[in-house]
């Protein structure tokens, strides 16, 4: 979702029904592969306003009142082409890598303010069904589940606010990083 007015719309349903919330995760994601002679413009714009624009307008919205409350924690997701671009990944890496830029910048805005900002590279295949069916042959090792995933952004969101982390890495063990 990376529409002002959709953020806006959800985030007041929100507010209404739960009140602020203390944890805001953007985990949204638009991808595309192809080199950058490959790569249609829309697209790489469309990816920008998911995996960036998306990851700003949510938090502009929900910052201010966790900043009054003087805790909160945003996490954005991300993934190692957020730190690397491959030839073959130029319709995604681009805005991943602003996404992270854009959540330091907040991190360092906001962290002084009692709001922990936070970043959370996933190296690796998520174990989801579509994942499975396009890499059958691949071993169970080979994914990463879930689970771990939901676990570590909740470690991040407890962590004391004498030890705040920005950016976190989660890989399989077997990764080749």
């Amino acid at each position: 979702m990376s529409d002002p007015a959709q953020i806006d719309a959800v985030a007041s349903a929100v507010e209404r029904d739960l009140g602020n919330p203390g944890v805001v995760t953007h985990n949204g994601v638009g991808g595309a592969f192809g080199t950058f002679r490959e790569i249609d413009p829309d697209i790489l714009n469309r990816n920008f306003q998911v995996n960036t624009m998306g990851l700003l307008y949510l938090a502009r919205r929900f910052a201010p009142a966790m900043v009054n409350a003087g805790k909160g924690a945003i996490v954005a997701t991300g993934n190692t082409s957020a730190l690397r671009g491959k030839a073959g990944f130029a319709g995604f890496a681009p805005t991943k890598a602003a996404q992270r830029i854009l959540a330091e910048a907040m991190a360092r805005d906001l962290g002084p303010q009692g709001v922990h900002v936070a970043y959370v590279v996933v190296d690796a295949l998520i174990d989801l069904e579509w994942t499975r069916k396009r890499w059958p042959e691949r071993p169970d090792d080979f994914f990463i589940k879930p689970r771990p995933i939901a676990d570590e952004i909740w470690h991040v969101v407890r962590q004391d606010r004498s030890a705040w982390s920005f950016n976190v890495e989660l890989r399989p063990f077997g990764e080749n990083w």
